[in-house]
């Protein structure tokens, strides 16, 4: 937990972080690491070892030389394995947060999460026509938690192709679709920002390892990231794909390494003491200038917080209603923009990609 204590006056405000991350330590109780971290006491692993008892357990640890630490590989067989037992028109191999979870690893209306993992395709890699899902972020309650939010799936085509897909409802829409080819055979970084909400915002980084190419970066500063009847949304990680086209699959092993779930709580003070008449700004994401507009004329300071709390970057807005704000220099990420002033706090998400 680290945490920011910001004083004016007499008025306290707190920006409170938790992080969980979920490292491999070398071979040996795989699943009880996992679940040690995801959800202890409890079953957060999802496999196919039910139908395939003698090959063992699915999920285990290696030694990987080009990351210079222990690895997670998820293996998956073409044949018998399927989906839990349960359906055998597809089958799973995924890690999971749900509701047996720690309260900080799910996420609720009006947070801010990031999560972050390393992945590698290995040389090779065979996709379904139909669905090989690599990544999901999932509501739970309310009619429509059958429908994953976010999804991150591998498609045969041609080329094959890595799809990042959304659903608000019930239908499913790509916003973004590239190559499948220089992901594979090499480490990549994920980074997944959202924020939870009817008024939300998201953002995915995947970059290479080995040099931070960045190979895939989507953001969208007005998206609706909750749904009626939701309780909560949790991420899952691994593979899951379907059978229907298994021809055209083979055995498969992944590699993930450190998961982290990193939760920003809504910034918060006394309601009473807060102008409800929030700045924005233009453009978001930005690799330049931001021009906060609309900036309450009782604001007086304006800060940039980095998702770790580290204090970036510091202006006076002089009671200006617009405001310009250099950001050339400041790496790519997400970041919390603050305004304030007396009886004012006001606080948005910033990406920044250059």
């Amino acid at each position: 937990m680290k945490k920011i204590i910001i004083l004016i006056c007499v008025l306290q405000f707190n920006i409170s972080y938790t992080q969980v991350t979920l490292n491999a330590d070398g071979p040996g109780n795989t699943y009880e690491l996992i679940t040690s971290v995801l959800a202890p006491g409890y079953n957060p692993v999802e496999v196919p070892d039910c139908n395939h008892t003698s090959f063992g357990r699915h999920i285990d640890e290696v030694y990987d030389n080009e990351l210079n630490t222990n690895v997670f590989r998820f293996y998956i067989h073409t044949s018998p394995d399927n989906d839990r037992c349960i359906n055998v028109d597809r089958q799973r191999n995924e890690i999971k947060t749900y509701d047996q979870s720690p309260e900080n690893l799910l996420g609720r209306q009006n947070e801010i999460v990031v999560y972050k993992w390393k992945f590698k395709l290995e040389a090779g890699f065979k996709t379904s026509s139909n669905f090989t899902h690599l990544h999901q972020l999932k509501s739970v309650g309310g009619a429509l938690e059958d429908m994953p939010m976010y999804t991150l799936t591998a498609r045969k085509s041609n080329p094959d192709r890595l799809e990042l897909r959304y659903a608000e409802t019930d239908t499913q829409v790509t916003l973004l679709q590239t190559s499948l080819a220089p992901f594979i055979g090499t480490w990549l970084d994920v980074t997944e920002t959202i924020t939870y909400g009817t008024s939300g915002t998201y953002a995915i980084e995947i970059k290479r390892v080995d040099n931070d190419n960045i190979l895939l970066n989507y953001s969208n500063n007005s998206i609706i990231n909750w749904r009626t009847g939701a309780s909560f949304v949790r991420p899952k990680w691994g593979i899951y794909r379907s059978l229907l086209n298994a021809q055209d699959l083979r055995d498969e092993t992944i590699l993930f390494a450190n998961f982290s779930i990193e939760e920003l709580p809504t910034l918060s003070i006394n309601e009473a003491d807060v102008d409800n008449t929030t700045f924005s700004i233009v453009p978001n994401p930005s690799s330049n200038i931001i021009h906060l507009k609309n900036v309450n004329t009782n604001a007086s300071l304006i800060q940039l917080y980095s998702l770790d709390g580290r204090k970036v970057l510091e202006k006076d807005s002089n009671f200006e209603t617009n405001v310009d704000i250099d950001i050339s220099s400041i790496s790519n990420g997400s970041y919390i923009i603050i305004v304030k002033g007396k009886q004012l706090y006001q606080s948005k998400l910033l990406i920044i990609s250059h």
